[in-house]
């Protein structure tokens, strides 16, 4: 009788509590008793009192987490009102790591792209390889092609540098005539610096600063 019933299960039996603890952990999304079942390798009735029995478990301790079920499934959340250290920490935390010369790429890459790492170290003065890791890192630049004519990788702006700014597209960014010169008369002067980067592409500043 044993033999046939540790056949059924898909994995040995365990705790169900820690089990079922150490599965939502690593859970990206709600994820429903049937699918924990099998997880876990309990009955689904189980596993649903032990999700209930943590959820209160957790409430009773005042933990900064707790257990919801939510879109027929279940899932770890912050606790409602810890949520503003959380928000503190994650927004303080993106600040720090932006640096004013991440900031400075960004916006030329912004209002150029697609552009590659020479041109926006032309118009910056200094060499932005770091800087331009940085932000494809951070997921708020990526590759677009390469130019035809030099071969150098291009960059764009990403959906998720919209998102964080709060604009739909690119054509609700602020005008530039304001604040700085006519970019477009300035092409002729950088095309002479970049055009070297087509025998040793992106690298004709040798300076490079911090990211």
């Amino acid at each position: 009788m044993s033999e046939s019933t540790e056949e059924t299960l898909d994995v040995p039996v365990a705790a169900l509590r820690p089990c079922l603890e150490a599965v939502l952990m690593v859970a990206d999304q709600p994820l429903d008793a049937v699918t924990l079942a099998t997880a876990v390798g309990h009955p689904v009735e189980d596993v649903v009192a032990g999700l209930q029995l943590l959820a209160e478990q957790y409430a009773e301790d005042d933990r900064g987490f707790e257990l919801r079920h939510v879109a027929g499934g279940w899932r770890y959340y912050t606790r409602e009102e810890y949520a503003h250290v959380v928000e503190a920490f994650v927004l303080d935390g993106q600040q720090a790591r932006l640096t004013q010369a991440a900031l400075e790429t960004l916006a030329v890459v912004a209002y150029r792209q697609p552009v590659s790492r020479a041109r926006v170290s032309a118009i910056r003065g200094v060499n932005v390889d770091g800087v331009m890791r940085t932000l494809l890192t951070r997921g708020l630049v990526e590759e677009a092609g390469t130019d035809a004519e030099t071969g150098a990788h291009l960059y764009r702006t990403t959906g998720y540098f919209l998102e964080r700014i709060g604009i739909t597209g690119l054509d609700e960014l602020p005008e530039l005539a304001p604040y700085l010169p006519e970019l477009d008369d300035m092409e002729e002067e950088l095309s002479a610096l970049v055009t070297p980067a087509s025998t040793q592409p992106d690298t004709q500043n040798t300076t490079e600063e911090p990211a």
